[in-house]
């Protein structure tokens, strides 16, 4: 065998491991955003599961505060639809509301020492506001994945790959404006 065909078949072999290395990576980085997805979602199913029993707590205490009650089971329905539909910006609104009633339930309840002091009010508004603070790590981790999956699909040369084998980007888990902002903690008590 020549020199010639020796350099031409270890540059062939060189590519060919080259591209499965890159294939490979595309197939970790896509397998982690459904890991992270995968984190998230055993967390809503539990804050899912959660929410009723708060809610029940806090009807036997806040009776005429039907609208908050309401808020924060349309809105949980509205996450766990989106949730099913895999669809992130519904979620992301969904979880804004959500999150919007828990807070306008949790400061009412500073105006029902009864319901402050029931020791199931405090158990669960603990493991709610636990599965929140873990909701949203579990955010981060989510959308740091999405990100380095959706660049390197943009980048030279794994983008001659993820082209080729269909790897398609994912969708940030993003939050609503209203979310963003301060809470008129004076306007929940009006």
């Amino acid at each position: 065998m020549s020199i010639t065909a020796f350099i031409i078949i270890a540059l062939l072999v060189t590519l060919v491991v080259y591209v499965i290395l890159i294939y490979n990576n595309l197939v970790s980085l896509k397998h982690n955003v459904s890991k992270s997805w995968a984190n998230i979602d055993v967390l809503l199913k539990q804050r899912h599961d959660e929410l009723p029993k708060l809610v029940e707590v806090c009807k036997q205490y806040m009776g005429y505060e039907q609208e908050t009650m309401e808020k924060i089971m349309q809105a949980r329905s509205q996450v766990a639809s989106a949730q099913q539909s895999g669809d992130i910006g519904a979620l992301g609104m969904a979880e804004t509301q959500l999150r919007l009633g828990l807070g306008g339930l949790f400061a009412l309840a500073e105006a029902y020492p009864d319901l402050k002091a029931d020791q199931s009010f405090q158990h669960l508004q603990a493991r709610i506001s636990g599965l929140e603070n873990a909701i949203a790590d579990r955010r981060e981790f989510y959308n740091e994945a999405v990100n380095l999956n959706n660049v390197r699909i943009e980048q030279f040369p794994d983008v001659i790959i993820a082209k080729q084998f269909s790897f398609k980007p994912f969708e940030l888990l993003e939050f609503s404006e209203e979310e963003k902002k301060d809470v008129d903690i004076k306007g929940l008590f009006h």
